[in-house]
């Protein structure tokens, strides 16, 4: 089971959950401190990084390259999400169900109760950096997340 690139793929494993981690505290901050509410898609783009805290936790100690191929294949998984999520800001799809306000409102005021209750809309950039939104970002970074676990994963 010890080999030479046990090591390496320990300490990869190691350094995806440290980035899921601040990639995760960094959206956190984003919310709390800065007041730039999630949409639904934004929130279900959190999910990958919580696994990979759990991955890349086992991995250090147990199977590390077994764990680097599953973050890859989770990595994938949030870059699809990212990737979706930046088509539908730019239009190129459909908003889901779950991101456009539904319901009908008997009055004005139920109306206005609805308005200011309702979530953020997931075609609506709320926050950039660089030019580009943090779905966009979220995206790259999980590609490039995934090339390395997949390159340490790999690795002899």
């Amino acid at each position: 089971m010890t080999t030479n690139s046990a090591p390496i793929a320990r300490t990869a494993s190691l350094l995806l959950a440290i980035a899921s981690i601040a990639i995760l505290l960094s959206v956190f901050g984003f919310q709390y401190l800065g007041g730039a509410a999630p949409c639904q898609l934004c929130i279900w783009q959190r999910y990958p990084y919580a696994v990979l805290i759990v991955l890349g936790a086992v991995g250090y100690f147990w199977q590390p390259r077994l764990m680097l191929g599953l973050s890859f294949l989770v990595l994938l998984v949030g870059a699809g999400l990212a990737g979706y999520h930046f088509g539908v800001e730019e239009g190129w799809f459909a908003l889901p169900t779950g991101c456009a306000a539904g319901g009908d409102a008997p009055s004005v005021e139920e109306l206005r109760r609805m308005l200011s209750e309702a979530p953020p809309a997931c075609d609506q950039v709320q926050f950039m950096v660089l030019g580009w939104s943090l779905a966009a970002w979220n995206f790259l970074a999980s590609l490039a997340l995934a090339l390395f676990a997949g390159a340490a994963a790999i690795r002899r």
